[in-house]
């Protein structure tokens, strides 16, 4: 595997140069991303101005093969970006658009497995949330691993993480191990696919995607032999990882149909999901924080350009390497702007169940019969009433790591009712956020302020809780899109489409913003029983 200075020289422009022709001037450039989230798959085009003119969408299935066991099926996957990228390219000459570049970004720690010579699956893709893995890292942390694995990938021994699904794989899932075996995260699957798939698709991963998968090295950025040989992974099984800013292959026809407006355009940017809502948010300074309000919260802190120290409770990974395509502030009096280089590191805070636990109240409940209603009904009452939820219904993550929690609900009373139970839910999702940020506050660097995204950031009460328990300020942009944002200005940024991070931070807009509004030792009274709660769920399906 090539180590960094190979990586950061990877530049197949040549080829680009023979098969990609830029659009003509009448037409208005804009970026294609592809979004392989959780749920669904979504294909979005950005315009210059990274403003979301477009978007298609397909909900993607679910499966549950035993409790506490979560997997997709990858030939969905990629069929649902195959018909979503067809949806968009089909609107572009209508609207006398033209693609310049494809960003990808993706749910993280999911593992694919196939065979590059056949192109087949070799299992169902086993999703970040399933913890069938729980007992190989509760037995590699007793036997003493956990110092290495924090040393080398700034990473705690979690099933959420990828190297002990890749092992369960090889092992329990019995695989074959055939000699073109390609073990990666959803991206590689998606780019192998695009870029031609078993007719020399490019088997690439960004370092982004890598740093979540346990056996890569985030100060050398590379892959560490020996966190292959600790969790039995084959290196020649893992892609090449290279920046998250640069060129990785060309959209086949294949692909897209060779008469498609997309064939041949360059894919130029990857990143994952949490780490492309990082820069869609525009977060290119220490301390500027974003939270990600999806099935997760994922809190993500730009922690510089120097990997940080391991901090308790909350994990290290690398936010972005933009390669060579990073571009300093040009005025040298621009503050912490000057300081950018092409690779920064983040502290981040993963929570497992946000709006997972909105879609348990609506589906599993019957509480609320859709989203929308969430909030207008935990506005129906001032307070939870003493009702507390803890969504810990795959474990507690940051700042907890703690596998056997499960969910919990305390204070009952026979006056709760409805509203009661969604205020406590809408209550959870800031109080584990707001610990999360509590942790970062004890680093060197402590946030400075809060950008928020995803889809429960529209909730207004969300966001005012956040900030009063945060004692922060809490900011929403104008577009909540910044996931797929940050993939397009990502693969734009490669292609010329801007020319700076300047210039993209001039491009964020705030929409609203949230002050604290109740005083410290209130919020600091409500938080207690949060806690209380939190430890009431915690080790309860470990062993006795």
């Amino acid at each position: 595997m090539p180590g960094p200075d190979a990586v950061e020289g990877h530049d197949p422009s040549p080829i680009l140069e023979r098969h990609y022709s830029p659009p003509v001037a009448s037409l208005s450039p804009v970026t294609i991303a592809i979004d392989a989230g959780t749920t669904g798959v979504r294909t979005l085009v950005v315009d210059e101005r990274a403003q979301v003119v477009d978007i298609a969408y397909r909900e993607l299935t679910q499966h549950y093969p035993r409790p506490g066991w979560v997997e997709h099926d990858a030939a969905e996957i990629w069929g649902l970006v195959r018909s979503t990228l067809a949806e968009v390219a089909g609107r572009l000459g209508d609207h006398h658009r033209a693609a310049l570049a494809i960003g990808i970004t993706n749910q993280r720690e999911t593992v694919v497995a196939w065979d590059r010579h056949t192109g087949i699956p070799l299992h169902g893709a086993i999703v970040w949330q399933d913890r069938r893995t729980a007992p190989a890292c509760r037995a590699l942390e007793n036997a003493g691993r956990l110092p290495l694995v924090r040393e080398r990938t700034g990473l705690v021994l979690d099933p959420y993480f990828s190297a002990t699904k890749m092992r369960w794989l090889l092992h329990e899932g019995e695989i074959p191990n055939p000699p073109d075996l390609a073990l990666a995260t959803v991206d590689s699957w998606v780019l192998w696919n695009l870029t031609g798939g078993t007719d020399h698709g490019v088997f690439a991963t960004d370092v982004t995607n890598a740093s979540r998968t346990m056996v890569f090295d985030i100060v050398e950025r590379r892959w560490s032999p020996e966190l292959c040989d600790l969790f039995d992974v084959p290196l020649s099984a893992l892609p090449e990882a290279l920046p998250s800013c640069g060129h990785f292959g060309l959209v086949s026809d294949a692909a897209v149909g060779a008469d498609s407006p997309l064939s041949g355009v360059p894919v130029s940017g990857i990143a994952g999901d949490q780490h492309a809502a990082l820069f869609g948010q525009a977060c290119f300074d220490r301390g500027m924080t974003k939270v990600t309000f999806g099935t997760g919260s994922f809190v993500l802190m730009n922690a510089g350009t120097t990997c940080p120290e391991p901090v308790d409770g909350l994990i290290t990974t690398l936010a972005w390497d933009l390669g060579a395509h990073a571009v300093e502030a040009t005025a040298p009096d621009a503050g912490s702007s000057a300081d950018r280089h092409p690779v920064a590191y983040a502290l981040e805070g993963s929570v497992f169940a946000s709006g997972a636990g909105v879609q348990w109240l609506r589906d599993g409940l019957g509480v609320i019969g859709n989203a929308a209603e969430m909030e207008p009904l935990a506005r129906s009452v001032a307070s939870s009433d003493g009702v507390v939820v803890v969504p810990a219904f795959s474990g507690l993550g940051s700042p907890y790591w703690d596998p056997d929690a499960r969910g919990t609900i305390i204070g009952l009373s026979r006056g709760v009712g409805r509203a009661h139970l969604a205020r406590a839910m809408v209550e959870a999702m800031s109080f584990q956020v707001s610990d999360v940020l509590g942790a970062m506050a004890g680093t060197a660097t402590a946030p400075s302020v809060v950008r928020v995204d995803g889809g429960a950031s529209v909730m207004d009460l969300l966001l005012q809780l956040l900030a009063d328990q945060a004692r922060l300020r809490v900011v929403r942009p104008r577009s909540v899109e910044t996931t797929a944002i940050g993939a397009a200005t990502m693969a734009g940024l490669a292609e010329g489409v801007w020319g700076s991070l300047d210039e993209l931070a001039a491009l964020w807009s705030e929409d609203t913003s949230f002050g604290p509004l109740v005083g410290a030792p209130e919020a600091a009274a409500v938080h207690e029983a949060w806690l209380r709660a939190v430890d009431r769920s915690r080790h309860w399906a470990g062993p006795r």
